[in-house]
């Protein structure tokens, strides 16, 4: 005799449709924790690799590393650009952008200078952007991404040479220049001399949460086939109590 009573096909197909989708959303998990371990690892081979000459990689940078480079010119005075909202260390603060201008080329690179901390919840006082010439090097990598825009300051609506901005939109912080942009950022190096701090660390969900997540799926799918199979099981009946 089996011990399982025959099911409905509705619950089969609620089971069935149930583990499938579980067990996807695990190896979506999974996939994406890889994803945040090759992000970790070109962050890492690309601080200490080699710099080289921004003019190669500019227009069109590589899509399976982000390369150190170094870039001489003149950062373009009277805009920066302060992403607000931001953490490093616990502490709450900005980073905050220039727009810099290489030699002998019409399209500007977008430079993150670096967080600074708010004091007292007070907006941090930004230093000045140097006026010299001047070389960079740092990283070239992808602008943070515009995620889902529910509202914020909008760069028209601003005046001065400091704007809020809430999200780093490439296109939009062109037009405010009326200068054509370079696809990616440029992330300075450390520089001890200045008062910005520069630690380069993605800002995302770490690999082993997203495992975790995983293994929450994983569980969530075997915890349905239980489910199914204690609800379908043959129950032994009760021995009749015999009189005397």
């Amino acid at each position: 005799m089996s011990f399982l009573r025959r099911p409905t096909w509705f619950a089969v197909a609620l089971t069935v449709a149930g583990v499938l989708v579980f067990v996807r959303l695990g190896i979506w998990q999974l996939d994406r924790a890889a994803e945040k371990d090759e992000l970790l690892r070109r962050y890492a081979a690309a601080s200490e690799a080699p710099a080289e000459a921004f003019g190669r990689v500019a227009a069109n940078p590589p899509a399976d590393r982000y390369p150190r480079v170094d870039v001489s010119g003149v950062f373009i005075p009277g805009h920066r650009y302060v992403l607000d909202d931001q953490t490093r260390a616990g502490q709450v603060g900005v980073h905050v952008y220039a727009a810099f201008l290489p030699h002998g080329d019409n399209h500007a690179v977008l430079v993150d200078l670096g967080f600074l901390p708010r004091e007292a919840g007070a907006s941090p006082r930004l230093p000045p952007v140097p006026e010299a010439q001047l070389t960079l090097r740092g990283l070239y990598v992808p602008p943070p991404g515009v995620g889902i825009r529910l509202g914020g300051d909008r760069l028209p609506d601003q005046k001065g040479p400091d704007k809020s901005v809430v999200y780093v939109d490439l296109s939009e912080i062109a037009a405010d220049l009326h200068r054509s942009l370079y696809p990616r950022v440029l992330l300075l190096d450390a520089d001890p001399a200045t008062i910005y701090a520069r630690e380069w660390t993605p800002a995302v969900m770490p690999p082993a949460r997203h495992r975790a997540y995983a293994f929450q799926w994983f569980t969530f799918a075997l915890a349905a086939v239980v489910i199914f199979i204690l609800l379908h099981r043959n129950r032994r009946p009760r021995p009749r109590n015999e009189n005397p």
